[in-house]
């Protein structure tokens, strides 16, 4: 895709299944990939993997509900490997269980880092990006925000407010030459479907569920997802602002 190679890419969560298929796509296609994650070893697992097969990249250690850190470590990619061209929102976290019985703790870990982690990259980043008139943004959310998810009453309303922000500062910023729009991964094999289905108490039918549901037969890879995002970051999608795909092998199909 067209408009990648030497752009300075910051993923967040990008030590995860996603997120690292992402930033070794971004790597592949020339980028500068900034790997951030909260798990600083698998950060580097991922940015060490990206070198020693050609690729520029750098991991950081970054806990994204801090928004000083953030500030701080926005700087640092910048310091470090350029002026950042592409922000991926990755990072997600959840707790499977009906809403009656979550706890307010939960709600609050699950909004800070669902959705202020994003507001707060958004934040850090977005300056910079007017400044050069230029860039693109990823947010990566979740069919769960889109046609919700029983056992995830809050993940939903996080990636659904994810949504709806994402859509907001497609039109605040289309004028500054910065395009932001929504990738919706539906059941993907990461370590999140690992807990929920435990949580589900039968994972093997819960699984089998899911295949059968899905169109295509089977159930999502990380390495599904990158295609849509690389897009999404592209100067092929100059013209695109505002969107949500859903990557879900038709299990959800969105109008």
């Amino acid at each position: 895709m067209r408009g990648l190679e030497g752009k300075t890419v910051i993923v967040t969560g990008g030590g995860g299944g996603i997120g690292s298929a992402a930033c070794k796509r971004f790597a592949a296609a020339g980028s500068h990939v900034a790997v951030l994650d909260l798990d600083g070893p698998a950060a580097e697992r991922v940015a060490a993997e990206i070198t020693e097969t050609g690729g520029s990249a750098h991991p950081y250690t970054c806990d994204i509900t801090d928004y000083e850190l953030v500030r701080r470590t926005v700087s640092a990619v910048e310091g470090a490997q350029g002026a950042i061209g592409v922000l991926v929102n990755n990072a997600g976290w959840d707790v499977f269980g009906l809403f009656k019985d979550t706890q307010p703790s939960d709600w609050e870990k699950l909004i800070s880092i669902n959705l202020v982690g994003a507001l707060n990259l958004h934040h850090a980043v977005l300056p910079g990006m007017m400044a050069r008139r230029a860039g693109r943004i990823v947010n990566i959310a979740s069919d769960a925000g889109r046609v919700g998810s029983t056992g995830e009453a809050v993940y939903s309303a996080c990636k659904a407010g994810l949504i709806g922000f994402s859509k907001t500062l497609a039109r605040e910023h289309a004028r500054h030459g910065i395009t932001v729009n929504v990738v919706a991964p539906g059941v993907t094999r990461t370590n999140l479907f690992e807990q929920y289905k435990q949580g589900a108490g039968n994972p093997e039918k819960l699984e089998e569920a899911f295949r059968r549901a899905t169109p295509i037969g089977r159930i999502g890879e990380p390495e599904d997802l990158p295609g849509a995002i690389l897009f999404f970051a592209s100067d092929d999608a100059a013209f695109i602002t505002g969107q949500v795909i859903s990557v879900s092998g038709g299990l959800t199909m969105v109008g």
